[in-house]
């Protein structure tokens, strides 16, 4: 009446390779990191203390998950252990996800360009791809980053020149000061030095050293000492801020304080339908024969294709 179910009983075959299709995917990942340099991996790892898991499996792994649309480490060690694909690539062994984590956050950090580049000379080596044309495509992807804690350049710029002029102010009023002193020519001349020049954080320090020698001789002036106070509580940590601020924008116009790479830009999907500015990353993909080619991640929109252009040409010239 039923087809024979007993699972105590043996079955063969035992080998897991028996059960891949002949044109599955994870035959081709397999091929693919087979035919790497592995120079390339080994140089990994540097030696000594507990053997670790061999990065060709690890990697085999990963680009498979990737493949598949999983992301997540946790779900990548669950397949390890449930799914015949992962299990035949990882040879039946089971990375839990701290060491999968490690392994492509720490380790393939530094060499996650080459690996990319030789699988797509392996590509041309096959002749599936000619590296002389390709398509350009990109997209926005949403930073995983607080979006109300953004920072614009106009406004670092606004506040760093009502600094400035804050500084004047309160430099102009030690000089007042202290204008009757025998040394007043000279600080004098060391403050029209500081206004011909720009007012960095290095210059804010100067002065304070002076109003630190002015106090020695007139301990009890209120002025001197408000200038002080002011000048090392204020100005000095909001200068510091602004310098970071501007040194984080670069050529940009703003940065999430969650996640300083990204930029704020409106998105496809505008679920508010209001326009609002989002944290987020531009990708542009050189797609040829279906295979991507080139890649590029960008922080900004200026001179966008040409950046592409010329990284995708390099990654083309590889072996030329």
């Amino acid at each position: 009446m039923y087809i024979y179910y007993n699972r105590d009983q043996l079955i063969l075959p035992m080998d897991l390779e028996i059960f891949i299709p002949e044109h599955h995917l994870c035959r081709i990942v397999d091929l693919a990191v087979e035919q790497m340099d592995p120079a390339l991996l080994a140089s990994l790892y540097p030696g000594g203390g507990r053997p670790g898991y061999h990065p060709k499996m690890m990697l085999k792994v990963i680009l498979y998950a990737y493949a598949n649309r999983i992301y997540s480490s946790r779900q990548i060690a669950k397949q390890l252990k449930e799914n015949i694909y992962f299990m035949w690539l990882s040879g039946h062994q089971t990375p839990d996800f701290r060491t999968i984590n490690r392994f492509r956050s720490e380790r393939m950090k530094d060499v996650i360009y080459e690996t990319f580049f030789s699988i797509v000379d392996l590509l041309r080596q096959e002749g599936l791809v000619k590296l002389e044309d390709y398509f350009l495509d990109g997209t926005k992807i949403e930073a995983n980053a607080n979006q109300y804690t953004f920072v614009w350049r106009k406004s670092t710029e606004k506040y760093d020149q009502k600094l400035e002029e804050k500084f004047r102010q309160i430099v102009s009023s030690i000089e007042q000061v202290t204008k009757e002193d025998e040394e007043a020519e000279q600080e004098g001349d060391f403050q029209e030095k500081l206004e011909a020049s720009p007012i960095t954080f290095e210059r804010i320090e100067a002065v304070i050293e002076q109003v630190e020698k002015r106090l020695k001789k007139d301990p009890k002036n209120r002025t001197l000492k408000k200038a002080k106070r002011q000048l090392e509580q204020d100005l000095l940590p909001r200068k510091k801020k602004y310098e970071e601020y501007k040194e984080k924008l670069g050529e940009r116009n703003s940065f999430s304080k969650t996640d300083p790479d990204a930029t704020f830009m409106r998105m496809k999907d505008d679920h508010m339908k209001n326009g609002q500015l989002k944290p987020g990353y531009n990708v542009q993909i050189g797609i040829e024969n279906q295979f991507i080619t080139g890649f590029s991640v960008h922080l900004t929109f200026r001179t966008l294709s040409t950046k592409i252009g010329r990284i995708f040409l390099s990654s083309c010239r590889m072996d030329h």
